[in-house]
């Protein structure tokens, strides 16, 4: 998995979420991305989706393979570079 991408979700994420208090460095790559780790909610789900389908070119089809794969960032690393594969 390349660093370069970990680094460019936590970039993305911060971008599309506004997340004036949090520096992607604060972002750890298997840090949940739900409850006690950032806390995400529904909304934020569907803004990264769609944030990261237009940038990376990829569908991801249901609630459930968004939910799989937004669970860390290493997870949705793993879940582009299979998508692009």
């Amino acid at each position: 998995m390349s660093d370069n991408l970990q680094q460019r979700l936590k970039e993305l994420i911060v971008e599309t979420l506004n997340l004036e208090d949090i520096a992607p460095s604060d972002i750890g790559d298997d840090q949940s991305l739900f409850d006690t780790g950032l806390g995400l909610d529904s909304i934020d789900v569907l803004e990264l989706v769609v944030r990261i389908e237009k940038e990376f070119g990829i569908k991801i089809e249901s609630s459930e393979s968004a939910k799989q794969a937004l669970s860390s960032v290493n997870a949705l690393a793993a879940f582009i570079e299979k998508a692009k594969s």
